[in-house]
């Protein structure tokens, strides 16, 4: 039997000290769920037959321990519940390991998902990959990943109603043109017959494609919904940010990574790009919420790119 002690060695205390300030989101509290979280593991460690192979790796909200079971290398993923994480155990059994990590078992009660071991050292951020291959390698996992959507998933019409309604209350943090522009295409783009039916993951960066035994590179973390596949170009676009550099090269460069991943995935042009400046002012929008004034600059000159 794991004890809490032996399970609570896994997790960095920093990181269940940093999920402790999280406020609910429809569930426990980022401090009740991290209270809990050393009796959960080793409850699913030994409810699953596992043996840890090394201390766990924290994201945002998640917690990844390597383990082993029967010889196998795995991995045991358990987060705090919130809205982002609530389909992803449903988009990856769909997925079955095409083009993303394999789900071997999940608990969604209790936010815990047993996965396939991926090498957490390489992925498509860090691991000397030149951006425009990285951008070839996410569009075509994209062009894999995006089949009919399961019933159950967060609708885009839903999230793009819910964000643009914020968005009328951010004129005075962001420039009323952004502001119009998105709440239009967004009332616009939601009127498409097609708009709720593609399985999207809605955050295939490059730091979330991971290098892998079974296949070279797979997607790993969905925030998944039932959409349009134009969505899922913002995450590339905002990353590697030094590589895009200023000026007339961040717009030429915007747009290179944009036309390598739409050509990939097979993702229609004028769609994605409408979209993508949707996308763009929700996330400055967020940003100006946090202070993040760095951030911000960097959302709306992706939508001016894009658009200019």
């Amino acid at each position: 039997m794991t004890s809490t002690a032996e399970a609570a060695a896994l997790v960095p205390d920093s990181w269940r000290e940093w999920v402790g300030r999280l406020p609910p989101e429809g569930g426990p509290s980022g401090a009740q769920w991290a209270a809990g979280l050393p009796r959960l593991l080793a409850e699913l460690i030994d409810g699953w037959g596992l043996t840890p192979t090394g201390r766990g790796m924290t994201g945002w909200t998640a917690v990844v321990v390597p383990v082993e079971r029967d010889g196998e290398r795995l991995v045991l993923k358990v987060g705090w519940p919130h809205h982002d994480s609530a389909g992803e155990p449903l988009a990856l059994r769909h997925w079955d390991g095409n083009g993303a990590v394999r789900l071997v078992a999940a608990d969604p009660g209790r936010g815990a998902l047993l996965l396939e071991a991926l090498d957490p050292g390489r992925d498509l951020d860090g691991a000397g990959v030149d951006t425009d291959t990285a951008c070839e390698l996410i569009g075509g996992l994209l062009a894999r990943l995006h089949v009919p959507a399961p019933p159950r998933l967060r609708t885009l019409t839903d999230y793009a109603a819910a964000e643009s309604a914020r968005l009328r209350h951010a004129r005075d943090r962001l420039p009323r043109r952004f502001v119009e522009r998105a709440t239009s295409l967004a009332a616009d783009l939601s009127r498409e017959p097609d708009c709720n039916g593609t399985l999207l993951h809605t955050d295939l960066h490059f730091g979330n494609v991971l290098a892998g035994s079974r296949e070279p590179w797979l997607a790993i973390d969905p925030k998944p919904m039932a959409g349009h596949a134009g969505l899922e170009l913002q995450p590339v676009l905002r990353n590697r940010v030094a590589e895009l550099g200023s000026g007339s090269a961040f717009r030429h460069l915007v747009r290179r990574r944009f036309d390598i991943v739409c050509e990939a995935a097979g993702i229609d042009v004028d769609a994605a790009r409408a979209w993508t400046v949707w996308f763009s002012v929700v996330e400055a929008n967020w940003a100006s919420l946090d202070g993040n004034t760095d951030d911000v600059t960097l959302h709306l000159a992706l939508a001016k790119a894009l658009e200019g």
